[in-house]
């Protein structure tokens, strides 16, 4: 409980000065994901079909314990690899850590990652849009949990499977949290990607940014207005901050969402390209 308070009142030190300044607020945007997602369903996408490209291990693991209880996520890696390689934090969009994020999170080893796709629900995996919405604004009502839950597993990637480097990645809900994460510990990510999330405008935050940051987001996605994403992308550039954007034209939001029914397969595809890409780039070595 002591370490909760703690990273929740560093949460708030380093967002205080430009939380106003964001929109929408948690509650509105957690309003309009529901809206969004009002008639979608957690249905596998396409995304989840492609086969990895080498084959792969999976483990359910134990990185975090908050009041007591163990929180578990799914690790994938390649078969023939061991500790020591780099690796990437997974976070699933809002319904959950459901079969189809584990899919993806073998998808990605496949690219020779040990991915540890995290459990923000703890336990729970919503069915429906209000599950999903109910579970969200929980996670959103107490960011100190959240940040603690993705400082965990950052931590075990790093000290217990020996990581080389540490990535994240996320979609929608994951998206904005795999900014959130490069901004809260510079220190830990050394390459972010994400997916239509949140984004941040206000100068002083994006200042804490080290993480080269890759961003993929739909020209018809009412939720993340090209307006804000443009200044976010101006903003960190300059900052003289690593950054690359794309805006894919008619696609809407959750165009590549593991689950779901908005998927656009050439504005996936294309970002899947660019997302395995970035992070060659940022986080393989010669050796690894």
């Amino acid at each position: 409980m002591r370490r909760e308070l703690l990273l929740a009142a560093t949460f708030a030190t380093v967002f205080a000065a430009g939380a106003r300044a964001q929109a929408p607020s948690d509650s509105r945007f957690v309003a309009a994901m529901a809206r969004e997602h009002a008639h979608d369903a957690p249905v596998a996408s396409a995304a989840t079909l492609p086969a990895p490209q080498q084959q792969v291990r999976t483990q359910m693991v134990v990185y975090d314990t908050v009041n007591g209880k163990p929180v578990q996520g799914f690790m994938a890696w390649p078969a023939r690899g061991g500790r020591g390689m780099p690796a990437v934090v997974m976070i699933h969009e809002w319904w959950g850590l459901n079969d189809n994020m584990k899919q993806m999170a073998q998808r990605l080893a496949g690219e020779g990652y040990r991915v540890l796709a995290v459990d923000m629900y703890q336990g729970q995996v919503a069915t429906t849009p209000q599950e999903a919405a109910t579970y969200m604004r929980e996670v959103t009502s107490n960011t100190g949990r959240g940040v603690a839950n993705l400082r965990s597993a950052a931590e075990f990637l790093r000290q217990r499977q020996r990581a080389s480097k540490v990535g994240v990645v996320g979609w929608c809900f994951g998206g904005a949290w795999s900014l959130q994460s490069a901004l809260i510990m510079p220190e830990e990510i050394d390459a972010a990607v994400m997916y239509y999330g949140r984004v941040v405008t206000d100068r002083e935050r994006l200042s804490a940014l080290d993480a080269p940051l890759l961003g993929h987001f739909g020209s018809a996605d009412p939720t993340i207005p090209v307006a804000d994403v443009r200044q976010m992308e101006s903003t960190l550039k300059e900052l003289g901050k690593t950054v690359e954007v794309h805006v894919y034209e008619g696609a809407a939001h959750a165009f590549a969402n593991p689950s779901g029914q908005a998927y656009n397969a050439a504005a996936a595809d294309q970002a899947w390209t660019r997302t395995t890409a970035w992070f060659a780039q940022h986080l393989r070595t010669p050796s690894n």
